[in-house]
């Protein structure tokens, strides 16, 4: 991998402005996500020993697919071409499956598909913390500013990460209280939703500070909290067809709304970021 990957705004990137080695490792985290996918469809009664377990991911595995490995590919694919877009929406894309993976790994059982899930775990935390140490935070942070809606993604990040905190003492405490009230999916996906809530409020508070880390983080943030929504969304109507969970038709108006109300920031993030990489062109 000889060619740079950020042929334009490698002002952003401290060091030799290249990216070769966490863009391939990238490239295998999106190569286990389809492995990881295809196997589990492929052998759902192998992979999956319970119906519960059937019932939580199998239809995830599919949303993989369609909405996670093109998130990934896609951050990817405008990094390459040096936009400046893609190299904020690419720890976004990192987080979306670090996310969606620690659920998985805290639900299965140890076997050789447990050791798939936590090498795609293993390697995203290690690329997202070597991508983010590199960037040139104070300069981008600099570019962005007054660019980007930072009061109101930063304030929205703050609500949903708090949203998403209070919820796992809730179930923890419900689980307390009544254990069968609550699934071990349910529980598996608490330790993700407690990684992912410090993150947000964090996040949400460095942009609206108008921190140079916030504007760099901001948009990956927003951009997993989509794509999150979106994946939600997808499961929520798969489930009926793939395994025969009633579709929950509140659930799917409430994921829906909450996502529109995460989708305008973003965009508008997006709409800040494209007028700043027009002056930096200019």
């Amino acid at each position: 991998m000889g060619r740079n990957v950020l042929q334009k705004d490698t002002t952003f990137i401290i060091g030799n402005g290249r990216l070769s080695i966490e863009y391939m490792l990238s490239l295998v985290i999106a190569l286990l996500m389809t492995l990881a996918s295809v196997l589990s469809l492929m052998n759902p009664d192998v992979i999956y020993p319970t119906n519960e377990l059937r019932q939580s991911f199998f239809s995830n595995d599919v949303v993989n697919l369609v909405v996670g490995l093109p998130t990934l590919l896609g951050a990817l694919w405008l990094a390459w071409r040096g936009k400046l877009v893609g190299l904020l929406l690419w720890p976004g894309a990192l987080m979306y499956v670090l996310y969606n993976y620690l659920a998985y790994i805290f639900s299965m059982p140890a076997n050789w598909y447990y050791l798939l899930l936590l090498a795609m775990i293993a390697l995203s935390a290690y690329v997202l913390i070597g991508f983010m140490a590199r960037l040139d935070v104070q300069n981008i942070g600099q570019h962005l500013a007054r660019s980007v809606p930072d009061r109101f993604s930063g304030g929205l990040l703050i609500v949903f990460g708090g949203f998403v905190f209070l919820r796992v003492f809730f179930v923890i405490a419900a689980s307390q209280a009544d254990p069968s009230s609550v699934t071990t999916s349910e529980l598996a996906i608490l330790p993700a939703d407690f990684l992912i809530a410090p993150a947000w409020i964090i996040g949400g508070i460095l942009l609206w500070q108008r921190k140079p880390l916030g504007y760099v983080a901001g948009l990956g943030l927003l951009f997993q909290a989509s794509m999150l929504f979106i994946g939600l969304i997808g499961i929520l109507l798969l489930q009926p067809v793939l395994t025969g969970v009633p579709f929950d038709f509140m659930s799917a108006i409430t994921v829906a709304l909450m996502g529109l109300v995460c989708f305008i920031p973003f965009i508008l993030y997006l709409r800040g970021i494209a007028v700043t990489s027009r002056q930096i062109q200019s």
